[in-house]
């Protein structure tokens, strides 16, 4: 079976960077947090630490991984594209 390619580009939307910058003011731990989260994603989109969960119904087409017991990453992959929704709460 041919190993998955690395996905090869980062997107961010507004409330993504809106979340890192708040995150950037509050609480740099958090923000080695995501970063730690962002690298494996890129790796394996659907495995790897966070507990990635694959969400449903209205979430459809998203996925999810823990940045704390409350705040979670949101991302779906387009093409080679990691597109991160949101970075702060929980959907």
């Amino acid at each position: 079976m041919p190993k998955k390619q690395k996905l090869k580009n980062l997107e961010l939307s507004s409330t993504a960077l809106k979340d890192l910058a708040y995150w950037q003011r509050t609480d740099p731990k958090k923000v080695e947090r995501i970063n730690a989260l962002i690298e494996p994603i890129l790796e394996n989109p659907e495995a790897g630490i966070g507990k990635p969960e694959r969400l449903k119904y209205n979430w459809e087409g998203l996925w999810s991984r823990r940045i704390d017991h409350t705040h979670r990453i949101l991302y779906m992959v387009q093409g080679d594209t990691l597109f991160i929704a949101q970075m702060r709460f929980h959907y």
